[in-house]
């Protein structure tokens, strides 16, 4: 016993003689690298010091060091960088959904302003500016080579006041102008309408208000439709969302899923990762649910439609989403601005990480581009019509084999099924939505009718959510 409590000993000894030998140069490197960090600092110094000395113009203190913050931020990641006074105030107005611009979300992409999306109904949209444009100038003044916050400034001004902006748009051969009335923004960030039997859901942004209008515009809608027996399912519309509130983001998939993780965070301390779960309660009582993306889907829409395609909630309908695959954290460092940086990458419930790929749709649908037509060309040239059917016959039989209720039934089926026809015209990708719901709700309506006997028998015991699973 003596020998192992003293080889226990002696082992001890040995290890701690080995800590000792191994910890020295680990302090040493450590020490090596506070050292250049120091010297690091001294050059900044150093170099501070010689632009305040001898720049040709007399240089503002306060400037040059929040320029140098933000150089060190932007070189980080295109959503870090450093919010000064009237920066810091104008995010907390735009979270509010209130603020004056264009309306526009913008990135950098390779040195070039880029176009996330254009916010709905403001004068940036309105004015034709799609999502992944490039604009080039300002005013005819270049913006090749300014930091983002820069060029963002120069979009801004007085509301009223117009702007001229060059665009260098995918397809098109060379740039182009496009002129915009500067506007105060007020977000509607959700709108609801009813098409046919289905509700569609825009929602525009996540900020502040999005959970509790989403909450009353559905309300209002279901009711509209008749009641949530009427209605065959929703269309929940992201494109051109470019994202906001994390929070809000979580909430809205909640609102769709009865259970289930909705999305993790992970960054680069371990212990600081989150994850989030749904709790019991749909507002959409597990009705069909279709989701519209496109390029301009980003960031907090991203996170909505991982979870409700990973959770096999909803189809998801459209174009591949932006891909911004990151959480930014926004911190005070003095009473009136504050730094945003990149602090974690989300994480949809299956563990795919959607940075820089995007999420893909189940079903990729483009939105056709409408030539140009000379209106006169379109113009009906008689108004008679030359319908070819049983009914168009002279003297063909009528039918009175059904009743007058049953007559307004067809007629109101026929005229929903036109109403989703013309509205490809004015939306193909949302007509495509809404014809998935429909075929969902028939083959929905067709077994439920299939009578009892004629179901196939169901074996086995209960599978982990309650339900048979086969043997």
């Amino acid at each position: 016993m003596k020998h192992y409590l003293i080889a226990g000993a002696i082992g001890t000894l040995a290890g701690a003689l080995v800590s000792t030998q191994l910890a020295a140069p680990l302090i040493a490197q450590e020490s090596g690298r506070n050292a250049s960090v120091y010297e690091q600092l001294d050059l900044f110094g150093n170099v501070f010091e010689r632009v305040r000395a001898d720049y040709v113009e007399q240089v503002d203190d306060k400037e040059l060091i929040e320029a140098a913050i933000n150089g060190m931020l932007t070189s980080l990641d295109p959503h870090s960088g450093f919010l000064p006074a009237k920066e810091y105030e104008d995010m907390q107005t735009q979270t509010r959904g209130t603020f004056g611009g264009l309306g526009i979300e913008v990135g950098q992409e390779d040195g070039l302003v880029k176009v996330i999306s254009p916010i709905d109904d403001t004068p940036a949209d309105k004015a034709g500016v799609r999502a992944g444009d490039f604009i080039t100038h300002v005013d005819g003044e270049s913006l090749l080579g300014m930091t983002l916050d820069d060029a963002v400034e120069k979009m801004r001004g007085p509301v009223g006041s117009e702007i001229t902006i060059t665009i260098l748009r995918e397809g098109e051969s060379e740039p182009f102008d496009i002129s915009i009335t500067r506007d105060t923004i007020k977000l509607t960030v959700v709108r609801t309408r009813v098409i046919g039997n289905s509700v569609v859901v825009r929602v525009s942004t996540f900020n502040d208000e999005t959970m509790s209008t989403l909450t009353a515009e559905m309300a209002k809608a279901i009711e509209e439709a008749g009641g949530m027996d009427r209605v065959s399912g929703f269309v929940l519309d992201l494109r051109n969302n470019p994202g906001g509130l994390l929070n809000q983001a979580i909430e809205v998939s909640d609102a769709f899923l009865e259970r289930g993780e909705i999305v993790s965070t992970r960054g680069r301390i371990a212990e600081e990762s989150e994850r989030w779960n749904a709790n019991p309660g749909d507002l959409a009582e597990g009705k069909p649910m279709v989701v519209l993306i496109n390029g301009g889907s980003a960031s907090a829409s991203e996170i909505v439609t991982g979870a409700l395609q990973d959770h096999r909630r909803a189809i998801v309908v459209g174009t591949k989403s932006f891909g911004k695959g990151s959480v930014q954290t926004v911190m005070p460092v003095t009473s009136d601005s504050a730094i945003r940086l990149t602090t974690a990458r989300y994480y949809t419930p299956s563990g795919r990480s959607i940075q820089s790929l995007g999420i893909n749709p189940d079903i990729i649908v483009e939105q056709p581009r409408r030539a140009p037509t000379d209106e006169d060309e379109d113009a009906p040239r008689t108004q008679s019509s030359f319908l070819n059917s049983e009914a168009d016959l002279r003297g063909a039989l009528g039918n009175d084999s059904i009743s007058d209720e049953e007559r307004q039934q067809i007629e109101e089926e026929a005229r929903q099924v036109e109403e989703t026809a013309n509205l490809r015209e004015e939306d193909y990708q949302l007509a495509y939505a809404v014809d998935i719901l429909k075929g969902l709700a028939a083959v929905e309506y067709h077994a439920n009718r299939v009578p009892d006997e004629a179901k196939p028998a169901v074996t086995g015991e209960g599978g982990p959510d309650g339900e048979a699973s086969s043997q």
